[in-house]
Parts: structure tokens; sequence; C-alpha cells
């Protein structure tokens, strides 16, 4: 049965594209901590990340970096952030989000509630980028 991040990636479920490649798709999480929070997937539906085989491992962490370099150039931040929880869906997934400190990444604290068109706005910026 096709996760939820399928869905999303194969265009049976709207997303806000930020990247996207023939193993690999980033799009901007709905439920932000902040703005630019972004969800970088394989497209192979592999739920566990330490599952993947290495090389898929590997260009999944050098596409997350180059989409997190994008982020870098259009969110102000210190950082970005990355964590990998894996238990909400089961389809290995990365969060890259814009922090300036640790507190910005607590994934307990209330989420932001962002228009259609600021989501939008926000990651045509980042493909641009």
């Amino acid at each position: 049965m096709s996760t939820i991040f399928t869905k999303i990636w194969k265009k049976e479920i709207p997303s806000y594209t930020v990247a996207e490649n023939d193993k690999f798709y980033a799009f901007l999480d709905i439920n932000p901590l902040a703005k630019g929070h972004t969800l970088v997937i394989p497209k192979k539906e592999v739920d566990y990340i330490f599952d993947l085989e290495d090389d898929e491992y590997k260009e999944l962490w050098a596409f997350a970096k180059d989409v997190a370099k994008k982020i870098e150039k259009v969110i102000p931040c210190e950082r970005i952030g990355i964590a990998v929880i894996g238990l909400e869906v089961p389809h290995t997934h990365i969060h890259l989000v814009p922090i300036n400190n640790v507190s910005d990444i607590n994934f307990a604290k209330p989420k932001l509630k962002l228009e259609s068109e600021e989501m939008e706005k926000i990651a045509q910026a980042i493909r641009i980028a």
C-alpha cells in the first residue's frame, strides 16, 4: 500500500514542491515548525532510513544537502536543523528546518499555520535558489 508521501511525489495529493529528481523529492511540510520547513524523501518506499542501501542513503543525504543550501539562501536563519524521526509516516524522510536556536526544532511546540499563497511563494523561492 502506498504511503502518503508516495501519493505526494506521484502528484496524487497536492504539495509545495521544492526539488525533485528521478530518485528523490522535497516538499514543504504543511505543518511547519518554521517557514521553509522541508521534507526530503526517497521515491522508493522504505520505512526506516537505515534500511536504505548504502548508495541510496548517501545520495539521499547529498540531495538533502543541496536542498538545505537553497533554503538557506531564501529563509534567514543561523542553520538548517536536521531531524530524522520516522515514526509518524512509514516512509523514510528527513526534516530540514531553518533554525536560530535549539528550541526552533522542538517538534512538541505548536506548528505554524501559513496560507497557501505564502507556502507557494516560499516553495518557488527555494526552487529558484
